[in-house]
């Protein structure tokens, strides 16, 4: 049997890591400033992290949700205490995908309405419901059940109090738009959706997939704009590439007895993985390592002339070049064993580990520095 080959995919096979680095099959070293999609959030193989794992294995690694499971709950908890959302309540699953498909199946059930408000390239999700997200803000796309999708332009005020009103179910919106190379709500449109949303009895649903768990700097990137959201889904950097994701739910929502479902959401070394990421992150101070590296990258991205634009917050950054440079990301690769992401049109995107040092970060800026043909001064 073949693989069914839907990923463009480089001729690197990465076989060990720790920290910052990975390794091929061939013995090459490489500084890993992606971490697949921001999953590494706090290290390649971190010593707790590992420890966690194996510690849990030794004991009970499986079983449904129809028994108890202490580890849920320390998760929960731990969660709420540095999040900041202590009333809020948990469900988890397996990936940002589904928790989205969970909380606009929630917004449905309170409100008792089908339209959903997005944004272009607006959240995170591989299942139906979540698939129907496009590049088109004119089109409404539908998906589950008769539930649709109206898209709109990010930070368009006038769009988005055209198209609010009491039909509407809930206002999705990422904390940092990452997919379409990094874009960052104003503070301004932040509070406006929030206000306008519970004018409209609508559930405010802050994705946090990519852009939550301290990568911006703070625990969840709507939270510079000093708003709390109903819904907020979670996966990506909480388990360090263990699959688990999560939705934190207003406690005004109540459950009952089969309103939400998962096979593997919550199993026990998910909630390790999650567990041992939360108390890494606050351990070794990893926010404001994110916030302190985040600020100089961007200030010293700024210097360089060949630079269109740097966006971002933290260590979720995005910079533009002109087409004449389309091929810098493979040149990071392939000349200076640089792991980046990338977003067209010529967007390299960096979602490195929180716990990148100075030292690391610098590596970057020298080769490009090499790259760009300019002197950098660090």
């Amino acid at each position: 049997m073949k693989l069914f080959d839907v990923y463009p995919l480089f001729p690197i096979e990465p076989v060990k890591a720790t920290g910052s680095w990975l390794w091929d099959s061939e013995g090459k070293k490489y500084l890993d400033l992606y971490g697949g999609h921001a999953v590494i959030s706090i290290g390649h193989n971190h010593p707790h992290f590992v420890d966690a794992l194996k510690n849990q294995l030794d004991k009970i690694s499986f079983y449904s949700n129809s028994v108890k499971n202490s580890m849920q709950e320390k998760l929960a908890e731990k969660l709420g205490q540095l999040s900041g959302y202590n009333n809020h309540q948990l469900f988890l699953c397996n990936s940002g995908a589904e928790a989205n498909e969970n909380a606009l199946k929630l917004a449905s059930f309170v409100t008792g309405r089908k339209k959903i408000i997005a944004f272009k390239k607006a959240f995170h999700g591989r299942t139906s419901g979540a698939v129907a997200a496009t590049d088109n803000p004119k089109i409404v796309a539908p998906f589950n059940a008769g539930h649709e999708i109206i898209f709109l332009p990010l930070n368009d005020t006038a769009a988005f109090d055209q198209a609010i009103d009491n039909t509407i179910a809930a206002v999705i919106i990422e904390g940092i738009q990452g997919v379409g190379g990094i874009q960052v709500p104003s503070t301004a449109f932040f509070k406006h959706i929030a206000q306008k949303t519970k004018q409209a009895g609508a559930l405010l649903i802050l994705d946090e997939v990519q852009s939550g768990y301290g990568r911006s700097g703070k625990f969840f990137a709507h939270q510079r704009a000093g708003i709390e959201a109903d819904l907020v889904t979670l996966a990506k950097g909480m388990g360090n590439g263990f699959p688990i994701g999560g939705v934190l739910i207003h406690p005004d929502i109540k459950p009952w007895s089969g309103m939400l479902g998962t096979t593997f959401g919550g199993n026990y070394l998910a909630c390790a993985a999650g567990l041992a990421v939360l108390e890494v992150i606050e351990k070794e101070n990893l926010m404001t390592n994110a916030a302190t590296i985040g600020n100089y990258w961007m200030e010293q991205l700024n210097s360089y002339p060949s630079i269109l634009e740097v966006r971002g917050q933290g260590l979720m950054i995005g910079f533009d070049l002109p087409e004449s440079l389309a091929a810098l990301r493979k040149d990071l690769l392939f000349k200076h064993h640089i792991f980046t992401g990338e977003a067209k049109p010529n967007t390299v995107r960096l979602l490195p580990s929180l716990a990148i040092t100075k030292t690391e970060a610098d590596l970057l800026l020298e080769a490009l520095a090499t790259e760009l043909k300019q002197a950098v001064v660090l």
